[in-house]
C-alpha cells in the first residue's frame, strides 16, 4: 500500500478543516479527490504531505508512520506535491527549477532531467527562460517536472487545472496517466474538474465540509445521486 490515511483531523489554530477523514491508495493507483471549493481538499493534500499537522490521526508512506514527520523528511522518502498555484520560482531559469526539485528530494543519485524533458519537451525548449515568464499551463508542466526530478513514489497534485487552458489540461492530464503507467507511480489528484479526474483514474473520493461522503469506482460514482448532490454535476 502506497498510502494510508486512517481517521485524520487537521485544520489551522482553532478551525478544525478535516473531520476524520481516511484514504486509500495502492501502490501505482491514482485516485481523484472530488469537491467543491472549500471543502477540505487542499488542506487534505497539505496534511498528507506535512504543511498542516495533524490533530488526530494517522499518515503511513510507504510502510512508515509519517504522521509526525516533516516535510522534508517526507520528500525524501519519495513523496512529492505540486500545490495549488504551481509554487515555482520565476525569477529562476526552468533548468535552475528543475535542478531545485532534485535537491529537494535529498539529491537523487540518478538525474531524471532527461525523462522529465521527454515527458514536457516544451521545457526543453525553455530551458534558458525565466519561469515566470511562461504561460500558466507551461509553469504547470514545470511544476510536475519539478516533483517528478525527486523521484517520486507518490505525487499529491492539487487542483492541477487550475487556470490553465482547456487544451493544455487535456495534455497535462494525459501526461501524468502517461508517467503513472510508465513507472508505476502512486497519484492523488484533489481537483474541482470532474472529467480530468474521470479520465485520469477509476477511484475517487467526494470530500463534503472536511469529510468523506462517497467513495468508488468512477463508472458507479458517476451514475449515482451523490454527483448532483455534492458536485452539482
Amino acid at each position: 500500500m502506497a498510502l494510508e490515511v486512517h481517521d485524520l483531523t487537521a485544520g489551522y489554530g482553532s478551525i478544525t478543516v478535516l473531520r476524520g477523514i481516511s484514504l486509500r491508495v495502492k501502490d501505482g493507483e491514482i485516485v481523484g479527490v472530488l469537491g467543491r471549493n472549500g471543502m477540505g481538499k487542499s488542506t487534505l493534500i497539505r496534511a498528507i504531505s506535512g504543511l498542516v499537522p495533524a490533530s488526530a490521526g494517522i499518515i503511513h508512506f510507504a510502510g512508515e508512520d509519517i504522521t509526525r514527520a516533516p516535510p522534508h523528511v517526507r520528500a525524501r522518502l519519495g513523496l512529492t506535491t505540486v500545490v495549488q498555484g504551481r509554487g515555482i520560482f520565476p525569477r529562476l531559469t526552468v533548468r535552475e527549477n528543475l535542478e531545485m526539485g532534485r535537491i529537494a528530494g535529498g539529491g537523487a543519485k540518478r538525474s531524471r532531467l532527461d525523462e522529465v524533458l521527454g515527458y514536457f519537451p516544451r521545457l526543453r525548449e525553455r530551458m534558458t527562460q525565466l519561469a515566470g515568464t511562461m504561460s500558466g499551463g507551461e509553469q504547470q508542466m514545470l511544476a510536475i517536472g519539478r516533483s517528478l526530478m525527486t523521484d517520486p513514489k507518490l505525487m499529491l497534485l492539487d487542483e492541477p487545472s487550475d487556470g490553465i487552458m482547456p487544451a493544455l489540461v487535456h495534455q497535462i492530464a494525459e501526461t501524468l496517466v502517461a508517467i503513472n503507467r510508465n513507472e508505476g507511480m502512486s497519484i492523488v489528484i484533489v481537483e474541482q474538474n470532474v472529467p480530468m479526474v474521470f479520465r485520469m483514474t477509476r477511484h475517487c473520493v467526494i470530500l463534503e465540509k472536511g469529510k468523506v461522503v462517497a467513495e468508488g469506482d468512477r463508472e458507479h460514482l458517476e451514475t449515482s445521486e451523490v454527483m448532483r448532490q455534492y458536485l452539482a454535476v
